[in-house]
């Protein structure tokens, strides 16, 4: 297969990724030598307890962090090789991101943080409304609310909304659901399938939950920064 094949079927992909912090007797190794490929549309989980690096991996896909070791490449471009400029643009050009916290902006609406983010992807809110996403994850009665106005539910919803008006080609999600109830955080999970299935999004999802992990294509089991394991399900 050619180069220019394999990179349209990698979205994501990382060789030998190694990011530690500290160094000498302080130093931490939270990732090492992982090489992982995330490939358009598909979904993928990231499975392990608390410390397994699962967190630092899934940021790395990202850009959010520079590897000490390793490449990681978006589209084909080398990330991991660029300054912090260029890996904010290249981040800007469709990944998106849903934390554990929703982290919405206090003192604007719903509406508003929706809107601020498209404005800030440079997106533009006439190729993508605020309503019609808030519309789409069952937030059209809250338009006017504001966060502390919402219940945890609610406001993860709001974030998801604010990432899908990105338009992204990939979702990170770092433990979507670990603020909230169980119930509730079914009905999160369920509704970012959804999603997936109706956007088409790469989806990647950090769990320290087998149960969740099991409803993606792929797991990749995660322990003191190492790949231990994968599972195909589909």
């Amino acid at each position: 297969m050619s180069s220019l094949a394999t990179i349209r079927k990698e979205l994501v992909a990382c060789r030998g990724l190694t990011v530690s912090y500290g160094s000498g007797a302080a130093r931490v190794l939270a990732v090492a030598d992982v090489d992982l490929t995330v490939r358009p549309a598909e979904t993928l989980a990231l499975w392990g307890p608390s410390g397994s690096g699962k967190t630092t991996l899934l940021h790395a896909l990202g850009g959010l962090v520079t590897p000490s070791a390793g490449t990681v490449s978006i589209r084909g471009v080398p990330v991991s090789s660029l300054d912090a400029a260029a890996r904010a643009r290249e981040r800007a050009r469709g990944i998106a991101y849903v934390f554990q916290s929703p982290s919405l902006l206090p003192t604007f609406t719903a509406f508003e943080n929706v809107a601020f983010a498209i404005h800030a992807s440079g997106a533009g809110i006439e190729e993508t409304d605020p309503e019609r996403l808030l519309t789409l994850v069952g937030l059209r009665g809250k338009l006017d609310a504001l966060p502390d106005e919402l219940s945890g539910g609610e406001a993860q919803r709001v974030a998801l909304a604010r990432a899908l008006g990105q338009r992204p080609s990939l979702l990170l999600c770092d433990e979507p659901t670990g603020h909230l109830d169980s119930d509730t955080g079914e009905r999160v999970l369920n509704l970012i399938d959804a999603l997936h299935a109706e956007v088409g999004f790469a989806l990647v999802v950090a769990t320290h939950d087998p149960d969740v992990a099991a409803r993606y294509d792929r797991t990749i089991a995660l322990s003191d920064g190492r790949v231990v394991g994968e599972e195909n399900y589909r």
